[in-house]
């Protein structure tokens, strides 16, 4: 059972109360997820599908790869993990971009862009999570984000970051 820990809405780490995936979370309780963006140094955007089987958005692509910080991890610990064990990428520096909680999931989640400059063909595949990628062009990936084939939320949390980069063509996330 995966275990987390227990943060107040703040973010501040409550010590000694542990949350189990899959359990209600107490109200006033939240747990810690991660995403990051990831840019290639040539400027393109790493874009994952997600695997067909996933229960929700299965078969889209998605700008990020992340997931749900395990007991013991920091924000930082969480994102190294998440993107080794979903594209097998390595990266140790991240720029967190923003935080979005959640109240109906109970979740904080930190999301952060890292650059990489890795060859582009050595991305990885986790099963059950991904089953593809793709590299994206700057120009590619305005139209994608400009486009309803990009997952609601993350347009929603990268929103601030990609209208920044002049990928999005209007204000509304």
């Amino acid at each position: 059972m995966e275990l987390w820990d227990a943060y107040t809405k703040d973010g501040k780490l409550i010590p000694d109360t542990i949350l189990h995936r899959g359990e209600t979370i107490p109200d006033g309780l939240y747990h810690m997820a991660c995403g990051v963006f990831v840019r290639h140094a040539d400027g393109s955007i790493l874009c994952m599908k997600r695997s067909t089987s996933k229960k929700t958005h299965g078969g889209m692509y998605e700008v990020s790869a992340g997931g749900a910080a395990q007991q013991g991890e920091s924000k930082y610990d969480c994102i190294r993990r998440e993107l080794k064990e979903e594209t097998g990428i390595s990266c140790d520096e991240f720029q967190e971009l923003g935080r979005h909680v959640s109240e109906n999931s109970r979740i904080i989640l930190y999301n952060f862009l890292c650059t990489v400059d890795c060859e582009k063909d050595s991305v990885t595949l986790q099963e059950g999570e991904t089953e593809g990628y793709r590299w994206m062009s700057e120009a590619e990936f305005a139209d994608f984000a400009n486009s309803d084939r990009m997952i609601g939320w993350q347009k929603a949390y990268y929103h601030d970051y990609m209208k920044e980069q002049g990928w999005i063509r209007d204000d509304s996330p």
